[in-house]
Order: structure tokens, then sequence, then C-alpha cells
């Protein structure tokens, strides 16, 4: 298969902009190693890449820097205001440990930390992760062409890594085109688990339902569930396997109630036990409102590239009844992803190999986690002060761990002004908040 993008398509579709030349009177780096008494351009490259930013969230700011140590573009996310309350402090804590517990090729992991000042002026967070070149959203919005092949084999790196994640008891919980790291050989990852956690099999405790951008947000969400499963993630899936196809989004609503009737009309009405997961007043609500024959149909028209076995699997991922939706496992046995998996372990992956011009395939090619992510560092959190001591301690003993010369911020880098000023999405950027059903 070709790669996904040329040379100019990089520039302008992956980078967002083009690059703006070096200001040569400052030190070229953001990063700066703590045993460097200043920059050195020895053994660096003469025309250094510009330290700029490449997308920001609810609880982060990532930018493309460049690691002074071997001249590597990494990825350097930024996660400030981190112990402003006790929620916001487990859930960054959470995220940590979370990347550094991922070891799979189609989910992002923490490379490196900034080491970080004194536990006193500990406020913010630096996570040094592998730069990819773009965002599934990019691509699709782009004028790139997206063959069947480009949509097989992405489809296939998603439920790929997000069974891996599944395997080890994680839900996402925010799976969206931008979330889908890309790079022009088509590689994916899985990035942002910001609102990932450990998947709750007490079906009496309440889940927030403050979770998911609304386009990719499941019908038990929006109908108010207080519990949900892994299959709110294969939801999501099935909204970008659709984008994929179609080169639009599917579900796209101004508020949550539109976002559930955009739904209902391509499903069609739900049963009562189709909706046994809603509270009373969505159900309420649908059961008020003319009924809905399904019109599954229509999928076939989101492009030629909609065959009978493309639609087969997306009608199975966007199932309203959470219960009867397919899993990861089952959805990558589906005979649609048999030349998208053999595409990626032809030439992709790094668990197959070549020996003697034979492609030698890996026992198994969708592996699970080996342990489940255990959360129980959790417990005994009460306060900001006792997570911050805790953070700050993986983040030190991680930085000694890794046999490197330590980072820190450069602040005399021509970036630093514009990095220390950059801040998270305003609440007013950020997807509406779920439909407050009055429920009894």
């Amino acid at each position: 298969m070709q790669s996904l993008y040329n040379h100019s398509l990089i520039n302008n579709c992956i980078n967002g902009q083009q690059q703006q030349p070096q200001d040569g009177s400052n030190c070229p780096f953001l990063l700066l190693s703590r045993k460097m008494s200043r920059i050195s351009s020895t053994g660096l490259q003469q025309d250094v890449v510009p330290d700029r930013p490449i997308g920001y969230g609810a609880f982060g700011v990532v930018w493309a820097v460049t690691d002074p140590r071997d001249g590597k573009r990494v990825a350097l996310k930024k996660m400030p205001n981190v112990f402003q309350n006790i929620l916001s402090s487990i859930r960054v804590y959470r995220e940590i440990k979370m990347l550094l517990f991922f070891k799979h090729e189609n989910v992002l992991s923490a490379l490196d930390f900034l080491q970080p000042p004194h536990i006193d002026f500990f406020q913010e967070v630096y996570v040094i992760t592998e730069l990819m070149q773009s965002d599934l959203h990019k691509i699709i919005v782009s004028s790139q062409p997206l063959t069947s092949d480009h949509v097989k084999v992405f489809l296939y790196q998603i439920l790929r890594g997000l069974r891996y994640l599944h395997s080890a008891n994680i839900l996402h919980r925010d799976i969206k085109p931008g979330n889908l790291l890309v790079n022009s050989n088509c590689l994916l990852k899985i990035c942002d688990f910001g609102l990932a956690r450990v998947n709750e099999t007490d079906a009496s405790k309440r889940m927030t339902q403050e979770v998911v951008t609304q386009y990719y947000r499941a019908p038990e969400l929006l109908t108010g569930a207080n519990h949900y499963t892994f299959s709110i993630d294969i939801w999501s899936v099935g909204c970008i396997f659709a984008e994929l196809l179609g080169r639009r989004i599917l579900f796209q609503a101004k508020t949550p109630l539109q976002q559930l009737d955009l739904i209902t009309g391509l499903l069609g009405t739900p049963t009562c036990e189709d909706m046994r997961y809603a509270c009373d007043g969505a159900i309420k609500y649908i059961q008020g409102r003319p009924y809905k024959a399904p019109s599954l149909s229509a999928l076939y028209t989101l492009s030629p590239q909609a065959t009978h076995e493309a639609v087969h699997l997306l009608s199975q991922m966007l199932i309203f009844n959470p219960d009867k939706r397919i899993s990861c496992t089952n959805a990558l046995s589906h005979p649609y992803l048999d030349e998208g998996r053999l595409r990626y372990h032809s030439c992709m992956c790094r668990c197959c190999h070549t020996v003697g011009g034979v492609r030698r395939y890996a026992s198994d090619l969708e592996p699970l986690a080996p342990t489940v992510f255990d959360d129980g560092f959790e417990k005994g959190l009460h306060s900001v002060h006792q997570v911050k001591d805790k953070l700050h301690k993986t983040i030190l003993e991680k930085c000694g761990s890794y046999n490197r010369v330590p980072l820190c911020i450069n602040p005399n880098s021509a970036a630093f002004k514009n990095f220390a000023s950059s801040t998270v999405a305003h609440p007013s950027e950020l997807p509406p908040s779920p439909h407050q059903w009055e429920c009894a």
C-alpha cells in the first residue's frame, strides 16, 4: 500500500501550518539538558526545526519539540494546574500511570518526563511521547484520497489497540479522530487518556456521563445511564468508521438531544429492552416522539467503499443496545478486516519479521495486555497533598530509571514565551455537557 502522504501534504495537511524561520538570536531548543550550561549545536542539525504547538484540549497542551540529547523530534505534553482539586489531581496521576503501563504498537506511551522541581513548586507535569505526524481528523477533512485499503488498515489498528486497552480493563472514554495519531506510513496510535478509567464491574456504582465528545457519544450516555461498559468505545469506533467512509461526521448535532434524534433517525425507535439503561426522562422523551423505522440502508450511501461487508460490520458497532453491540475481539474477526490485518502485518508492524526474504508472522497478531491495569494506587488518596506527593515521587523515580540526562524547560529558547502562556481549551471550546434528564 502506498504511503498516505507526499511531502507537500506533510507540510500542509499534517503540520497544519508552514514552518517559520528560526530566530537565530535565541537558543533554539525549548528543552534543555540539566547538565548543559548552554545549548550547543554540536552533533545536532544546523537547520533546526522550530518547536511549536500541535494540539490542545481540556487537560493539556502538546508541542512538537527537539530532544537536545539526541536531536530527535518528540511530543511534549504540558499538563497545567494539576493540583486544583482532588479529582483533577487523581485524573492526572491515573493518566501518568497508564502511560507508563502501556506497551503496545497502537497505543501511545510515555518515553520520558521533565524532571520536576522541588515539591513546593510542583504545579505542572510534562510528559514526553513519540511524535506522530498527524491525526485522523486532519486526514479525514483534507483533500487526500482515502482508499478502501486505508480505511481497513486504520480501522484494524484502532480495534487492535482498543482490544489491548479493554483486555487491560481500561475504558478510553474519548475515542475520536483527533485522538488517533497517524504517520505517513499509516501507522496509528491511540492517545489522550485524560478521561480513561478502569472498568467498573459493580453496576450499582454511578459513573460520570461527562465523557466522550458529543459526536461520538453512545446512546446509553445520551440517555442518562448511570453505568456503562467497554461498549461505549465500540460505538465511538463505529462513528469513526462511518466518518472514514463518508468523509463527514455521521451524527453531527448541536445539542445532545439533537444527537439522540439523529441516532434514532438512523437506527429507528429503540425498544424498551434496548433502553434498559436509560433514565425515565429519556425513555419518556423517546417514546413521546413519532415512531421511526430503521433506515440502516442509508449507510450504503456513505461512499462507494460502503460495501456489504463494510456496512455489515458498521451496523454491528452502531447498535442502540450496548449489550448487543459487537466487541473488539469479534470485530477483529470480521472478514472485512482480513485485508487490513494482512497489510499491517506484512510491512508495518514490529511483531512480525522478515528473515531471508520470508515474512515470519507472530503467533499472536492481536496481543492482549499481559496483566490488567491496577488502579489500587488510587485507594487511600483523600487530599491533593497526598496525590501531589505520590505523583512527584513517581516522576522522580522514572526520571532516575531512564539512565539519561534529565531535561528541563529552557527559558532562553525562542519558543519559551509562547509555551509558557499556552493553556488548555476554554470551556466554550469544549463539547456541550450531557442533557440533564428528569429522572425518578
